[in-house]
């Protein structure tokens, strides 16, 4: 069952949703959506190189983490993300939810008609999640588009189980402040 604006707000008031710091609900609450805003971390690739003579990038290698590099932007600073380019970014809000309600992360469609897609594969937010959530941004548009951290970038539904989740979620990515690069290399 998805939550409506009316179940997502008593949700947040009764501490069972908690997203800090509350967005403003005016522009920010729709019909069964909540919208997130961009933080000012960004993760990109740094210029092609690998880390070792394989001509890719190996899933099992930790150092391969290493070709990111992270930028901060200042307040009121775009990012500029250029067409083909992909970058990690995360919300400026901290999201908890319990083990019985789940997320699903979408675009705003207002970005989305400038090319910009907000998640490649990660839409789901499991239950339990406690994290600021990560955002996998491309640009398919053929020109670079400017992005503002404390823009509103994405929105989350929520979405009643059945029943709590025996296994909550409590992986690699638990607690991740802002961007974080893959730990596919964790997996066994």
């Amino acid at each position: 069952m998805l939550l409506s604006d009316t179940d997502i707000k008593q949700a947040l008031k009764s501490g069972q949703i908690i997203v800090r710091p509350l967005p403003d609900f005016k522009v920010a609450l729709s019909a069964c959506s909540l919208d997130l805003r961009l933080n000012n971390q960004f993760q990109v690739f740094k210029p092609h190189r690998l880390l070792s003579d394989k001509p890719y990038f190996d899933t099992k290698n930790p150092a391969q983490t290493q070709l990111t590099k992270t930028i901060t932007l200042k307040e009121a600073e775009p990012f500029i993300l250029a067409p083909g380019e992909f970058a990690l970014a995360s919300t400026l809000e901290w999201l908890e939810l319990p083990s019985n309600i789940a997320g699903r992360l979408e675009g705003r469609s207002s970005l989305g008609r400038l090319g910009i897609v907000v998640h490649s594969t990660a839409a789901l937010i499991h239950p339990g999640i406690k994290a600021r959530i990560v955002l996998e941004l491309g640009n398919h548009a053929p020109i670079p588009v400017a992005l503002y951290p404390g823009m509103r970038v994405c929105s989350v539904s929520f979405e009643q189980l059945t029943q709590p989740a025996a296994k909550p979620y409590s992986g690699k990515y638990m607690n991740q402040q802002g961007t974080v690069s893959s730990r596919i290399y964790k997996d066994n």
